[in-house]
């Protein structure tokens, strides 16, 4: 089981990030490569946001939820 350690403020940036990586794929701003690296990072983000857990933050132990 996924322990959450994303607070809602981490969440929401995520998605904002998340959501303008994908702009500017589709918009055509991000080309080629870049492109779908930005895509790729934006699914992972936006994941990560709502499922409230990040894998990173569990390996270093580190967790942005309020107690």
């Amino acid at each position: 089981m996924l322990k959450k350690n994303m607070g809602i403020t981490d969440r929401i940036i995520r998605l904002i990030i998340a959501a303008l990586f994908a702009v500017l794929y589709y918009t055509g701003v991000a080309g080629g490569t870049l492109g779908i690296i930005l895509l790729v990072l934006a699914f992972i983000m936006a994941l990560t946001s709502l499922l409230s857990f990040c894998p990173l933050y569990y390996l270093f132990k580190f967790s942005t939820l309020k107690k």
